[in-house]
């Protein structure tokens, strides 16, 4: 009997969705209850909106400011907000100038990275002067900063030497000296590129005698020269964030730094309940897909074999970077966004180029019906809802304001061309084993090479590559459930490309011009 005669089967439905019911509870006990027992409040510092962690009642602490990386925002730096504030500090989240709700752009972008790093700098400074007049907080202040913000917090930290402690997670500059900023930690993931490895540990190497290690303290946390690089084990750029080793470092440095004595040995623990939150909720899609009405049968699409997939798609992976690269790609304002509508768009054309070049079917709306946009009306808004909420909450800011509306609408025009073509190509009667995976493998080289041909410009997108991976396994998973049940490999095309959209508009930084 087959898996998918199986699943017909009205009983397994029934226990994937109970199954499913089940982790989502679960999950979202551990996620809520992770701010159980703090004082958390929201307000706005100018344009850009603050979020505050502080034990439950008690004397003033200090304050720790937290600042989040490239295209992230203060959703995704809850893990180390609620640990550090269950140790006994205030922690301090905020959104950059074009990130999460904060309306206000980013300026000038990749075009002027001198303005770029002033908006950010500026940005924090003011948060840090509103930190120092709370009545929760005691005067002393440290900073914390990923990615792109760790340049910034440790150039904060140079210029006032009232900041007590600076913890740099993924350092990308070595910019500290030897005084300056006071008591420097720099967390890296074990599995980060190496050259930011390699930047921590340029870092250390005169308090370390020229020969640096990860995981030593060197200097002293009196006189503010501690330096100390750690590796958190099992991780890279994003999971960083998330580590046991992350979370202990950072509260034992402030300890040390505040010479303030631990409160609680607590740590966040999101990370699994993250995963078992998505684990539910990708079967409660599985059980709902089950009950999608059937549209076409046999199912349209090519079902393409390996070796035809190398063509059709591997010519337009290689022709498509070459193609852009003499061609300004920076005309949308949301940064990187007009590179990669532009990589889709042209990708998926070129890929419908060559079917047509070698006599293939090309996809219709000719077959497409009224109950076909009913469907895909129901996926989109239940995929939308459930993910939203859930990443909207507990992982980044995904819900759109007034500003980024225009920029999702023209996203989702620019995907779409990929996402229809690759469908069509790689799903049909008889799906071919792995050339859905194929053809995403192709994706991600194409657009690797497009960061070798102009580095400077597209750095940001292998950061973004683990996230890229991630979706395409949810949201690939959804299409390949949907696509077998209905028959109708544009339900699915369509649903990614809006998704897809949506999620790269809400997070890119919007920048001015």
């Amino acid at each position: 009997m087959t898996l998918s005669s199986r699943s017909d089967r009205p009983w397994l439905q029934i226990a994937v969705a109970v199954l499913a019911v089940l982790m989502i509870g679960y999950a979202l006990q551990v996620l809520v209850g992770a701010s159980r027992d703090l004082r958390v409040t929201r307000s706005q510092v100018g344009s850009i909106p603050v979020t505050v962690y502080a034990p439950a009642g008690g004397a003033p602490a200090p304050a720790v400011v937290i600042a989040h990386g490239f295209a992230g925002s203060q959703q995704l730096m809850q893990p180390l907000a609620t640990t550090l504030a269950r140790a006994g500090f205030v922690a301090i989240s905020f959104d950059f100038p074009g990130h999460g709700r904060n309306p206000l752009p980013l300026s000038s972008g990749l075009s002027d990275q001198q303005a770029m790093s002033s908006a950010l700098l500026a940005a924090l400074k003011a948060v840090v002067a509103d930190a120092r007049a709370r009545p929760e907080v005691d005067g002393r202040v440290a900073l914390l900063g990923h990615s792109m913000a760790s340049d910034v917090v440790v150039r904060l930290g140079i210029e006032d030497p009232a900041i007590s402690a600076t913890i740099a997670m993924s350092l990308f500059f070595p910019r500290a000296t030897d005084t300056r900023p006071r008591n420097l930690l720099i967390i890296d993931g074990e599995y980060e590129a190496g050259e930011l490895i390699r930047q921590g540990l340029l870092t250390l190497s005169s308090h370390a005698g020229g020969h640096p290690e990860a995981g030593p303290t060197y200097g002293r946390f009196d006189d503010g020269s501690a330096r100390r690089l750690v590796l958190a084990r099992g991780v890279e750029h994003i999971g960083v964030l998330y580590a046991r080793d992350s979370l202990d470092a950072a509260v034992d440095w402030l300890s040390g730094s505040f010479l303030q004595p631990i409160t609680g040995h607590w740590r966040d623990r999101r990370g699994g309940a993250l995963a078992l939150l998505v684990g539910g909720l990708m079967l409660l899609a599985w059980s709902l897909a089950r009950q999608l009405p059937i549209l076409r049968s046999p199912s349209d699409g090519l079902s393409l074999p390996h070796r035809e997939l190398l063509i059709d798609a591997g010519v337009p992976a290689v022709a498509t970077p070459l193609l852009l690269w003499p061609l300004p790609h920076d005309w949308l304002p949301l940064l990187l966004g007009g590179y990669l509508a532009m990589h889709f768009a042209l990708y998926g054309l070129l890929v419908a180029l060559m079917l047509r070049r070698r006599g293939r079917a090309l996809p219709s709306l000719n077959r497409v019906d009224w109950r076909t946009w009913r469907v895909l009306l129901a996926v989109v808004v239940a995929c939308a809802t459930s993910f939203g909420v859930a990443l909207d909450h507990w992982v980044a800011s995904v819900a759109p304001h007034a500003l980024r509306l225009p920029l999702i609408a023209v996203m989702c025009a620019g995907l779409l061309p990929y996402f229809v073509f690759d469908e069509w190509i790689t799903r049909g009667p008889q799906p071919v084993r792995g050339a859905y995976l194929l053809t995403k493998l192709l994706l991600l080289a194409s657009l690797l090479l497009a960061v070798a041909l102009n580095l400077y410009e597209l750095f940001f997108l292998i950061i973004i590559v683990p996230v890229v991976v991630i979706l395409f396994l949810v949201f690939g998973s959804f299409s390949r459930w949907i696509g077998r049940r209905t028959g109708q490999p544009l339900i699915a095309a369509i649903a990614n490309a809006l998704l897809f959209g949506w999620l790269i508009a809400v997070s890119f930084p919007v920048v001015s011009r």
